[in-house]
């Protein structure tokens, strides 16, 4: 025989959360614009040319710089693609752009991988700290953003 003891019920919390009225929404949207994917990945290419320049200055052969592109590359491309996949479509279930989300995110970094692994192949004379310089760059363009946001600097 089994005895279960009594399970005194437990009254919800009150939640201070309060859902916004729509002109509230409105105003929240007007405040913090949704920014481009697309500036993101021009920041990168941008960055990867500048710390490609700076190669080449720093170790004094075209290859530096070619290989500091090339790991800003690795990282743009890919970038780009998935900017491009992961584009909101009108009518979607939220479990599907989970999904298409999943799916781009793995095949952007199966191909930086892919793309970081051929560099040796591809670069004669591979200047690995350049490349990684290039990739650290390009990679750090997200938090750039993030900070740097267009509508942020319209604000002050």
């Amino acid at each position: 025989m089994t005895n279960n003891a009594p399970v005194p019920e437990v009254d919800a919390e009150e939640s201070d959360f309060k859902p916004l009225t729509a002109d509230e929404a409105a105003r929240l949207r007007e405040r913090n614009p949704e920014m481009s994917p697309w500036w993101v990945v021009g920041a990168q290419v941008v960055a990867g040319a500048v710390t490609a320049c700076l190669a080449w200055m720093w170790v004094g052969q075209p290859v530096a710089a070619v290989s500091a592109f090339y790991g800003a590359m690795a990282v743009a491309i890919p970038a780009a693609l998935f900017a491009q996949g992961v584009r909101r479509r009108e009518g979607m279930a939220t479990q599907a752009a989970m999904l298409r989300f999943f799916v781009w995110e793995s095949i952007k970094i199966v191909l930086t991988v892919g793309l970081l692994a051929a560099a040796p192949a591809l670069i004669g004379g591979l200047v690995w700290l350049a490349l990684l310089a290039g990739v650290v760059v390009a990679m750090k363009m997200y938090w750039v953003a993030l900070m740097v946001r267009p509508g942020l600097l319209k604000r002050n």
